[in-house]
């Protein structure tokens, strides 16, 4: 039975995404390969409202993440933490090799432009790293804001990871002057994970020059020199190209301002109702994620037990994560998701609710 996923990630993807993916197969050094690339990098620029480069790679974020830090971290870089996927960062900071230090707050907490502004003043730093929207706690940090601090400091390059926010909101990255922005596409972009988006400003691609031992696989500038001829260092995952090529043009038939509205009206939906429901929000509501609620299980409800039993109606649902699991809980309301999905979804959990 396929269990319809209402999970931080993956999502729910369309039939339409599925059936493109079976589009017959092309060489990936072949004219019509090419074409295809260059059309997703003007679309994704449309989108993020950048003229930076923008590449596409076959791995999962984290992997394009170990390359932004093996590319753009030349003395120390500033881990900012708040939640278990910010904490791995830094764990790759580390593992790279590289001079990090974690700065870190309270899980539920966001990322404040004052602590930026306090973490850089001393110079220490030549390199940041912030998660957008920590999927563990729900937390959006106040990104505007925090590149307004990050102007200031234009020694200091930014990686902001937008791996769960992307796509939900209006993200304007040239606008910002985030110098490397990150994300899959296996969450607001509802499709099949595999495959990761980077951008790289020109401040970024500069750096890469100056830093040895980039690798290969994630080398900034060997996408970047492939990037002229509409292209890939490596073999892609065409089959996962023709896929996002397909969401972008849905995407855009949507439009960007309806979508946006509908991330908020599914977010608004959700955070109602577990406080209706005696479950207070995780976070402070003005830091909320706009693609997933994050809430506290004050009524001590028995959530693996509803885990199990939404499972076994058809439903995925996720009993909180880390250290945090069995104390709070997430409800995703991202990518190709509408209201009635949602209304759907908590219908049943309020009845199973009252079962346990």
């Amino acid at each position: 039975m396929h269990k319809k996923l209402f999970i931080p990630g993956p999502i729910e993807v369309a039939p339409e995404i599925l059936e493109a993916m079976a589009t017959p197969m092309v060489g990936h050094r072949m004219p019509e390969y090419a074409l295809l690339h260059k059309g997703i990098k003007e679309k994704l620029r449309r989108l993020l409202s950048t003229t930076d480069r923008v590449f596409l790679s076959t791995s999962s974020a984290f992997g394009v993440m170990e390359g932004a830090v093996r590319n753009l971290i030349g003395k120390r870089c500033a881990n900012f933490c708040n939640g278990a996927f910010s904490d791995k960062w830094h764990d790759v900071t580390l593992r790279c090799g590289k001079e990090a230090d974690a700065i870190k707050v309270d899980w539920g907490k966001p990322i404040t432009p004052e602590l930026v502004e306090k973490t850089l003043a001393g110079g220490r730093y030549d390199a940041i790293t912030l998660i957008h929207n920590e999927t563990s706690t729900g937390v959006m940090s106040p990104l505007p804001e925090i590149a307004e601090v990050l102007r200031r400091y234009p020694e200091v390059v930014s990686i902001i990871d937008t791996v769960s926010s992307m796509s939900a909101l209006d993200i304007p990255l040239g606008q910002l002057g985030i110098d490397c922005c990150i994300f899959g596409v296996q969450k607001a972009f509802a499709l099949p994970p595999g495959l990761a988006v980077f951008t790289a400003g020109e401040k970024a691609l500069e750096r890469a020059k100056t830093v040895p031992a980039r690798g290969y696989y994630f080398d900034f500038l060997e996408f970047a020199a492939n990037d002229e001829k509409d292209n890939t260092p490596s073999t892609p995952c065409i089959s996962q190209i023709y896929a996002l090529d397909r969401q972008l043009d849905r995407i855009f038939a949507e439009g960007l301002e309806a979508r946006w509205k509908r991330h908020r009206d599914m977010a608004d939906l959700v955070r109602g109702w577990v406080r209706e429901h005696g479950f207070p929000l995780f976070p402070e509501e003005r830091y909320c994620s706009l693609t997933l609620t994050c809430a506290s299980n004050a009524k001590n409800a028995d959530l693996a037990a509803l885990k199990k039993k939404l499972g076994e109606q058809g439903f995925a649902f996720d009993d909180g994560y880390g250290k945090i699991k069995g104390k709070t809980f997430r409800i995703a309301h991202m990518g190709d998701m509408q209201v009635l999905d949602l209304q759907e979804f908590l219908a049943v959990v309020e009845r199973t609710l009252a079962t346990l």
